[in-house]
């Protein structure tokens, strides 16, 4: 039996006491502090923004500071207190938590409530990071576009309190447990970074070619691709929107149901396998996908390109990896029109030069690349895959070690 299975059966054995986090805490919502009124140096803040975009589960120091002046009407949290970033965009940044362990008194500001409580700061916090908590908050969360838990109905949610003993002993395993994780993880972290880069240049290196091989734009070896007429058909189709091709992966990651009477104004195109769509508007220019067995058939947004190989002369993974070069992205950018919404016609993209070798040294070449490109991307294999995995079993053994027996 481990030292905390001794403390719990010990301190607790009829069971872990489960409270309401406003039973045993002062709950204090913040106000103020926009992000204009940081300074170099003075009393130390956190926004709530920073919470999910800069900060751990605890920290010592302040990235932000503000004027003394400043600070005066700012709600003040003191040493164990937790931050709590009541607002975000999403369910799974919303209560995300800070524990204050510095020695000096520190500000914070609006959208952020502050826990004050005579429990162990990291234990909390560690535990706000928990499937648990994550299901519990959930049921609190208002708004769309903008989700917030307030004060008083984060005070309703439930929270396990083991005797602070037991909570000590949590915090040392999840602690050498964390640092044991993240320097895992940064190993493999280094490795991938390497690996890509290794890719990169060898991709390019595989992708130069002698002035003996020719070389002509995409648009001599793809050919021409026509609109839907919504007319004539009846069929739904799946509908794959700008926004649904990873800008890390360049896979497809979801799509819609699209019909006649649903269908944009805008003329679509339908695409087939081996199409290679690359999209020309901002938010997501310079997006690219190669469409696979699943996507046969079906239809793209109007702010892709479709670039259509022509087998006789060019493999369609040929096109999808010369798009993929540096060349490609910084030719993209020279012929960009527009400032607000900048966007790249489909004739500019077309008119980018590529070298063209036989068929059987494209085919060769890509199988190489392939091999590299599973390796740094695929997140099924490789080293991708064994980050995820290390960070899965990680939350696995922190949330069973932070599940117990109600009392």
């Amino acid at each position: 039996m481990s030292k905390l299975d001794c403390l719990i059966a010990e301190l607790c054995p009829d069971g872990v006491e489960y409270k309401l986090l406003g039973e045993f805490s002062e709950l204090v919502r913040g106000s103020g502090l926009p992000k204009s009124d940081f300074t170099d140096s003075g009393i130390g803040c956190i926004h709530y923004g920073q919470i999910y975009t800069y900060y751990g589960i605890f920290t010592d120091k302040t990235k932000s500071f503000v004027a003394p002046q400043t600070a005066i009407p700012l709600k003040k949290v003191q040493t164990g207190d937790l931050i709590v970033a009541s607002t975000s965009e999403n369910v799974e940044d919303v209560c995300k938590t800070v524990a204050w362990l510095g020695t000096d008194e520190i500000v914070t500001g609006g959208h952020a409530t502050i826990i004050k409580h005579s429990q162990n700061p990291k234990y909390l916090s560690y535990y706000f990071t928990t499937q648990e908590f994550f299901n519990e908050k959930k049921k609190f969360a208002r708004g769309t576009k903008v989700i917030d838990v307030s004060a008083k109905d984060l005070a309703k949610i439930r929270i396990p309190l083991p005797p602070l003993p037991a909570q000590q002993e949590i915090v040392r395993i999840l602690d050498n447990f964390t640092e044991l994780t993240a320097e895992l993880t940064a190993e493999l972290t280094a490795e991938l970074t390497a690996r890509t880069k290794q890719y990169s240049f060898y991709k390019n290196e595989l992708l130069t070619f002698d002035d003996d091989i020719p070389v002509v734009s995409l648009g001599d070896v793809c050919i021409s691709t026509t609109n839907i007429k919504w007319a004539n058909t009846d069929c739904d189709y799946l509908y794959i929107d700008l926004t649904s091709v990873s800008r890390d992966t360049h896979a497809i990651t979801e799509t819609t149901f699209i019909n006649k009477d649903n269908a944009p104004s805008r003329a679509q195109k339908i695409v087939q396998k081996n199409d290679v769509i690359f999209a020309t508007t901002r938010p997501t220019l310079q997006r690219f996908a190669l469409i696979n067995d699943e996507y046969d058939g079906q239809i793209c947004s109007t702010g892709f390109c479709i670039l259509r190989a022509d087998t006789t002369r060019v493999l369609p993974k040929w096109i999808y990896y010369q798009i993929s070069k540096t060349e490609y992205y910084d030719y993209m950018e020279s012929v960009q029109k527009g400032s607000a919404y900048p966007a790249v016609s489909d004739g500019e993209v077309k008119r980018f030069q590529i070298s063209l070798p036989h068929l059987a040294e494209q085919e060769r070449i890509i199988a190489l690349l392939d091999r590299f490109d599973a390796l740094t991307t695929d997140i099924s294999s490789g080293l991708p895959a064994e980050i995820a995995a290390r960070q899965k079993q990680y939350e696995y053994y922190r949330d069973k070690l932070l599940t117990f027996k109600g009392a």
